[in-house]
């Protein structure tokens, strides 16, 4: 019988699978939300949100001034009367209203959400919404329970929120916000950011859609000024930022020496250590959605491989397989794995630092990659040669670039992962669980993920150390920060 010729193996191409954006519906232009209602900027002034994955104008926004600030902080206080004397289970039903409308709206969210920031249709369906109505539905199961979360018999509300947020997770991190702040019975004024308002704006329409009385919030957009107008109000009672360590820095020296309470979410630059012992298949998948969701703008995204010296070779392998079959590409088809970058200027940072990397010497690999020719891309990209001197080990990148370092003992592995000025949060691949524990009890982060990555919940706090900021988000100890205590 003569020899048969070995085939190749079959291989799936992924035809496109496109979500239609017939189920959103963007107006031309937004007015600030200030007490319940839609109002132009003082000035009348207005900028444009563009999306990053084809640039294409999506809306013009008014850009809020000094005065505008000072109208939604009072629209807040004013409301802040009614609603801090209102029953806890009467805030937790207005909580609870806005919950189920955002499920009952979140694919028309989930859609708005790939258009305004980049990110995969599939991570904003089912990361980002889900999670954004847990928070809700979280938090107001806390709204008549406040006398036993373990901060006095009695605890009161601190007055008005000031709340800034960034552009990766524009409506989660605004839950995040809004969600404890209500239950706990304050009023807010948030600004989004400027790359991403959308989503933000038409959260403004589910809180009229589940009858919020007016001027408990309030959405006022615009650039760094009006956030910092925000902040530096002497109506402001708390400040909420998550964003950059830089400007964190600036917050907290503005409201130095003031009565204002403030938490800060800051940057990071995570380890994600992978002990010789790991289940390397589990371990690769946890390194890529560690540090290639969302494009890798994530604050506690494991953009630090420490990988254990004797895996290296055999973990690199699995790992570049597996990045060869990442889709860079349309936000909206659901194949997608790797969406755009948010902005130009956010793209031009990552380039920079890329090629710092390069020219300090480490070993710069991506898979092949055709990026679409329009808009704001980044192929996932792999540094391997890297020591703890370079850029692109000590420098938050915030795109979807992963440098990788090894170590040899246990010692090793911790002295490495907290040579570093952030401590938000740290991977532990191995089997051992005492392994798990005694390096967990070391490691300077706030969070500390076991075998997994990523992973968020609502009953769980969020936070850092050092220059990745102070105080916590979510769970119980997220009402702290909210509360007069």
């Amino acid at each position: 019988m003569a020899p048969t010729t070995p085939t190749k193996p079959m291989t799936f191409a992924y035809a496109p699978a496109p979500e239609s954006r017939s189920v959103v519906d963007i107006a031309p232009s937004y007015g600030l939300f200030i007490n319940g209602e839609f109002t132009e900027a003082a000035d009348g002034k207005v900028f444009k949100t563009i999306s990053p994955s084809s640039e294409e104008v999506l809306s013009e926004v008014a850009q809020a001034t000094a005065e505008d600030v000072d109208r939604a902080v009072k629209s807040a206080r004013k409301a802040f009367e009614s609603w801090s004397a209102l029953p806890g289970s009467e805030r937790a039903k207005y909580l609870f209203r806005i919950a189920r409308v955002i499920q009952e709206r979140s694919r028309e969210l989930a859609v708005l959400e790939s258009l305004d920031n980049g990110k995969p249709i599939r991570e904003s369906r089912d990361a980002d919404l889900p999670l954004v109505a847990a928070h809700f539905f979280y938090y107001a199961g806390w709204a008549d329970k406040l006398a036993h979360a373990g901060y006095g018999p009695d605890p009161r509300p601190l007055g008005v929120a000031g709340q800034v947020i960034p552009w990766n997770f524009p409506l989660l991190m605004l839950a995040w916000k809004i969600a404890p702040a209500l239950a706990a019975g304050n009023t807010v004024v948030l600004k989004p950011a400027e790359t991403t308002p959308l989503s933000a704006l038409f959260f403004a329409d589910i809180c009229r859609q589940a009858g919020l009385p007016k001027g408990v919030v309030n959405i006022i957009t615009g650039d760094g000024a009006t956030g910092a107008e925000l902040v530096g109000h002497p109506g402001i009672d708390k400040v909420a930022f998550t964003g950059s360590t830089e400007v964190g820095k600036a917050i907290a020296r503005t409201v130095a020496g003031t009565s204002k309470k403030v938490t800060l979410e800051l940057g990071g630059k995570a380890a994600n250590i992978v002990f010789d012992d790991a289940p390397i298949d589990q371990a690769v998948e946890g390194i890529v959605n560690g540090i290639f969701f969302n494009q890798g703008h994530v604050c506690c995204a494991g953009s630090r491989l420490l990988v254990q010296e004797s895996v290296q070779d055999e973990l690199l392998d699995a790992l570049k397989r597996r990045m060869r079959t990442l889709r860079v590409g349309d936000p909206l088809d659901k194949n997608t794995d790797v969406g755009a970058i948010n902005s130009a200027e956010q793209l031009a940072r990552i380039r920079t630092l890329a090629e710092a990397g390069e020219a300090e010497g480490a070993e710069r690999w991506a898979p092949d990659c055709e990026l679409p020719g329009s808009g704001f891309w980044f192929a996932p990209t792999l540094f391997t040669g890297v020591t703890q001197a370079h850029r692109i080990a000590r420098e938050e990148i915030f795109g979807p670039v992963l440098s990788v370092l090894t170590f040899r003992t246990p010692e090793e592995a911790v002295a490495k992962a907290n040579n570093t000025p952030y401590g938000l949060s740290a991977g532990i691949w191995t089997e051992k669980g005492s392994r798990i524990l005694w390096m967990a009890s070391r490691l300077r982060a706030g969070v500390v993920w076991s075998n997994t990555f990523n992973k968020f919940d609502p009953t769980s706090p969020f936070g850092g150390y050092k220059e990745s900021g102070y105080g916590r988000e979510g769970g119980r100890h997220g009402l702290e920060a909210y509360l007069d205590v």
